[in-house]
């Protein structure tokens, strides 16, 4: 039974025709404050709704995600990891909520950032196991953030290193896995070939330029991505719903970056900040 729940569940966080997805983190609260684009989640969550996102990422203590009682409902992933800017080791995670908890609340996933390289790697992959046996229980899916972080990491973006990000976190029992993507089609298509789950590619910090973006997206999914977990280059972006959208028509609709531009930005000056 709990196999066919989590097929159910991941249906709410992954479309169901393509089998990719187009997930907004907006767990920055506990990491970095209320930044621009975040001061008001409700208002947020409504915009990358309207922009046909299949879910967004966040803590624990927020009902207006995902099943809000009103307009498009969007999946909702509930994230146990934690560590603050101020921390002495900000890479250092710590789980701060069970997965009973985001049962509670409604979830339709769950989610562990890991960082390989960080001092207290042992610890975070520790919990990472506990999780992934507890999601197996429930049948929950599970999401990994796993990235390579710390003092012997050479480059977090390095094919080698997301290489290993990526197979740990599946080989430990998550069933999609976001990491880096390492900046060109063919190095990524070998990270791909190396982890038996999907993966989607983290937006990090803003990428200047709405083609740019666009551009990196486009050249995941043909690497075999599965889609994209975009945080601040959506909510910080001028127009978070049309951006939305923009992901959607290229993750789930095989439109190129080009044709994405031409359709919904021709004449915007959106499509240059």
């Amino acid at each position: 039974m709990s196999l066919i729940g989590k097929k159910v569940r991941l249906e709410r966080i992954m479309n169901r025709q393509t089998g990719n997805t187009v997930i907004i983190p907006m767990d920055h609260g506990v990491t970095v404050g209320p930044i621009p684009g975040l001061e008001n989640l409700p208002e947020m969550v409504n915009k990358v709704a309207e922009g046909g996102a299949d879910a967004v990422l966040g803590h624990l203590f927020v009902p207006f995600y995902g099943h809000r009682g009103y307009g498009k409902d969007i999946g909702l992933i509930i994230h146990l990891s934690a560590s603050s800017m101020y921390a002495i080791d900000p890479n250092q995670k710590t789980i701060v909520t069970e997965v009973e908890e985001a049962i509670k609340v409604g979830a339709d996933a769950i989610s562990v950032h890991v960082n390989i390289g960080a001092e207290n790697e042992p610890d975070q992959l520790k919990d990472l196991g506990i999780v992934s046996k507890q999601c197996r229980h429930w049948g929950f899916p599970l999401l990994a953030m796993v990235y390579p972080r710390g003092p012997k990491v050479k480059s977090e973006h390095g094919v080698e290193e997301v290489k290993l990000a990526a197979r740990l976190g599946a080989e430990l029992g998550a069933d999609i896995i976001k990491t880096n993507y390492t900046g060109d089609i063919d190095s990524f298509k070998d990270v791909v070939r190396g982890c038996p789950a999907p993966i989607i590619i983290a937006g990090g910090p803003k990428i200047e330029g709405v083609k740019r973006l666009l551009q990196t997206v486009e050249d995941a999914i043909q690497a075999g991505a599965r889609g994209v977990a975009f945080g601040r280059n959506i909510f910080q972006s001028k127009d978070p719903a049309l951006l939305t959208k923009a992901l959607v028509k290229i993750v789930h609709e095989q439109y190129t970056a080009t044709e994405v531009m031409k359709e919904l930005f021709s004449g915007s000056d959106i499509g240059i900040d």
